[in-house]
């Protein structure tokens, strides 16, 4: 039995990987990764584009070689009375070839110099975050995440999209309350 991970990013690959093996009904499948476009944004700057890019990825990348395909989406929501008006967080959406789970990560704020060069320059968290001095690595979304970087590692990307996953699971485990 398999799953899919729609992305190649080995962070997002690895939290579907480790999150599954806590499932009794999951534990022994096994995990592939493909790389498909999100049909968003490369930096999504809504609640509604970012859980609309998790769904595209999931629904693209399914096929019947597989039980569930995940798509792993970041991006920024609006949230007021914030210091920037926006915070990151991670969205997951299960796709089983008919329905969708959806389940989103714990959000925080990115600095102010990086949400204005973000909307300013029109590119995504990666490349402002390493624009901004703040990282030498151009895809730190590939290894600790911005939220690794800014909790000085108590946190990193990894296990912010394990939240998200978790919280999409939520649904497939208690199907009768769905």
């Amino acid at each position: 039995m398999k799953v899919i991970v729609a992305s190649k990013n080995p962070i997002k690959i690895e939290a579907v990987r480790e999150i599954i093996k806590k499932y009794k009904d999951l534990v022994n499948f096994q995990v592939d990764g493909i790389e498909t476009n999100s049909g968003v944004s490369k930096q999504p700057k809504s609640l509604e584009e970012t859980v609309r890019g998790a769904i595209n990825r999931a629904i693209t990348v399914f096929n019947n070689n597989y039980i569930y395909s995940f798509g792993i989406e970041s991006g920024l929501m609006i949230v007021p009375q914030t210091k920037t008006g926006s915070m990151d967080f991670c969205a997951c959406a299960i796709y089983d070839g008919i329905n969708y789970n959806l389940g989103l990560s714990c959000a925080f704020e990115f600095p102010i110099k990086v949400i204005k060069m973000i909307h300013n320059k029109e590119i995504d968290a990666n490349e402002a975050f390493y624009r901004c001095g703040l990282t030498s690595d151009k895809k730190i979304g590939s290894c600790i995440g911005a939220i690794g970087l800014l909790t000085k590692g108590r946190i990193n990307r990894k296990d912010y999209t394990k939240q998200s996953i978790q919280m999409a699971l939520i649904q497939l485990e208690n199907k009768k309350l769905y």
